[in-house]
């Protein structure tokens, strides 16, 4: 079975392969998100976060969280007005499109609707 994979647009190497949602050159390296259709514009592709209040969220922002949240196997939630540094945008499960540590929870996801932008 051969599939028409687009050649690497860094190095024009016809020997692209797919690696999940990205496209990969074997031979220099270079990682992409592909466009639905060839020639189409990059940011299209591109996935935008919102927060609570419309701001557009990216990776490394601060964010405040903005109601009280509850927290299973925690006696106490997290409280509205938490500071979080340093999110990550990930395709999470059920809504859930940040990935971060709270100081004094570790690591959990948030869903954009529950934060705004510091």
């Amino acid at each position: 079975m051969i599939e028409n994979l687009p050649p690497c647009p860094k190095c024009s190497s016809e020997y692209t392969y797919e690696m999940n949602a990205l496209m990969v050159c074997p031979e220099c390296g270079h990682e992409w998100v592909p466009t639905e259709a060839a020639g189409g514009d990059p940011a299209v592709a591109e996935r935008v976060v919102k927060d609570a209040v419309g701001n557009v969220l990216q990776d490394g922002d601060s964010v405040v969280v903005v109601k009280a949240l509850k927290v299973k196997g925690s006696p106490s939630g997290i409280k509205a007005g938490t500071k979080v540094r340093g999110i990550r945008l990930v395709d999470g499960v059920d809504g859930h499109d940040i990935d971060c540590k709270i100081e004094g929870f570790g690591a959990m996801q948030l869903k954009s609707s529950v934060v705004r932008k510091a």
